[in-house]
């Protein structure tokens, strides 16, 4: 096993876990602690928590010495297994992803987004919804499934107005989520620390026991599926002497087992894994949805910060790449051909440089193909994504006989990235904006989408481009200066 006295808690669980024909069921439910700085999700991940690990409540130095999050942290509630969850005893496990909440801190939450099933938003009562609360709520709608809304500090509001308070941002917070797809999510009040990070350990938390049990009411069953090749993003990276080095992180599919190679795809190597452990227990396998430390033969954690393993030569390591996308539409402004944004592909993010097309005028209104690319078909290029109120769609609405200025149902893009990136087939995209002024009252996040077919070739313009037929309409206009009758 893996250990070095009560130094390492790993993170995880099994989605279903049954360790033995007499032991109880363990459901596993990743659950996000996302919102604005200073909300107090820190604060409140450590009053959930039964267990944490050496990533949890700020524990890296940097850390408290700036006294923000700067990195993701993990911990775990434990409770019974409630009825809707199945018959028989068993036990709910919650692995709390704790998100940074700064504004440059954008990346890491992104990556925190993709490996959650639930998310918890935390809004200062005392404030409401803040610039980060907003891109938050943003990547929930993009990476997960099920949301609660947690009004923090509420032991600020004075005690005889605090109901009315509470019952007047409830309404506020419902209003904002009328159009999404959180609209009718559960709201839950809190004090997780009273009296600030500077009150004594004894002062008791407010409402988290209520909490607790909206958090079990809204927990569900998982898509789990431990079969093809094993994937994993890593968060946390270090080494125990003379056992080797530990890679804490999530299993995005597929499974492993001790004994088994994986693959480091940014190191170029191939490491046998020597023991796992969960959360203080060690374990000899663990599947898609489980945090796991996986510790393997020895090698320099530095060169690992965050990252992916893997089943040997099941990732692929691209140039450039075709996706599926739409707009996020709080992103102010147009979505341009040529344009730079910040990619994340999966977990790592990097500069690209878009060019927009769509299908064929004709096929604008035929079904979206799901998670596939045909390169048999014609596309149309666009100077811009085309959505309603862009320059593009006013121009098509002109030339449209019908008036009506149709819109394609779907659209895609060619990403060119500036350095190659590793990733998944079929991983979120995510396109951001990120160098925008953090103090701007601005949403930074402006299209998602899915990865359909990667280029790993680095001469693909001459390679692989020519595949992708996509033309372009051209007009000219001239003067008449002569007409000549033809008898």
């Amino acid at each position: 096993a893996v250990c070095e006295g009560n130094r390492i808690a790993m993170a995880g669980s099994a989605a279903v876990a049954a360790p033995g024909p007499s032991a109880p069921r363990r459901l596993n439910v990743n659950v996000g602690v996302l919102g604005h700085i200073d909300s107090g999700k820190t604060a409140l991940a450590r009053a959930l928590s039964t267990t944490g690990s050496t990533a949890a409540f700020d524990r890296a130095p940097q850390s408290r010495a700036r006294g923000i999050t700067l990195d993701l942290g993990f911990s775990c509630l434990r409770t019974p297994l409630p009825p809707h969850l199945g018959p028989g005893p068993g036990e709910l496990q919650l692995t709390l992803v704790d998100c940074p909440g700064h504004a440059s801190l954008i990346r890491t939450i992104i990556g925190g987004a993709q490996i959650i099933d639930l998310m918890m938003l935390v809004i200062d009562v005392t404030k409401g919804m803040q610039t980060q609360s907003a891109e938050c709520l943003v990547i929930g709608q993009i990476a997960c499934q099920k949301m609660v809304v947690v009004l923090n500090k509420i032991d600020l509001l004075p005690e005889g107005k605090r109901q009315a308070a509470i019952e007047k941002m409830t309404k506020k917070m419902q209003k904002t989520l009328e159009n999404t797809k959180f609209q009718g999510c559960p709201v839950a009040a809190v004090a997780a620390k009273p009296g600030g990070p500077e009150a004594p350990e004894t002062v008791n938390p407010l409402g988290v026991s209520e909490l607790i049990e909206v958090l079990k009411s809204q927990a569900y069953l998982p898509t789990r599926d431990p079969t093809g090749p094993f994937l994993m993003a890593i968060d946390h990276c270090f080494s125990i002497k003379g056992q080797g080095t530990v890679m804490t992180g999530t299993v995005l599919s597929g499974s492993v087992n001790l004994g088994d190679n994986v693959e480091i795809p940014a190191l170029k190597v191939t490491k046998k894994v020597k023991s796992m452990q969960m959360f203080h227990t060690p374990v000899t396998y663990a599947m898609q949805g489980d945090r796991v430390g996986v510790c393997v033969t020895q090698f320099d954690p530095k060169l690992l910060e965050r990252g992916l393993i893997c089943t040997p030569e099941s990732l692929q390591t691209i140039h450039a790449a075709v996706i599926s996308l739409k707009k996020i539409q709080y992103f102010r402004g147009a979505l341009q051909t040529k344009a730079k944004f910040h990619i994340t592909v999966g977990h790592e993010t990097v500069m690209g440089r878009v060019m927009f097309f769509s299908p064929a005028p004709a096929d604008f209104s035929k079904e979206p193909l799901e998670n596939a690319f045909d390169f048999e078909k014609e596309y149309l290029y666009q100077e811009e994504y085309l959505f309603k109120g862009s320059k593009s769609s006013e121009e098509n609405k002109e030339n449209d006989q019908t008036g009506e200025g149709q819109l394609p149902r779907q659209q895609w893009a060619l990403l060119e990235f500036e350095k190659p990136v590793t990733c998944p087939k079929l991983c979120l995209v995510i396109g951001s904006k990120l160098d925008t002024d953090i103090h701007a009252n601005t949403c930074r996040l402006a299209f998602h989408g899915v990865l359909l077919q990667g280029m790993e070739d680095k001469n693909y313009v001459e390679t692989f481009l020519p595949k992708l037929k996509v033309y372009k309409l051209k007009h000219k206009e001239g003067q008449v200066e002569r007409v000549s009758y033809i008898s």
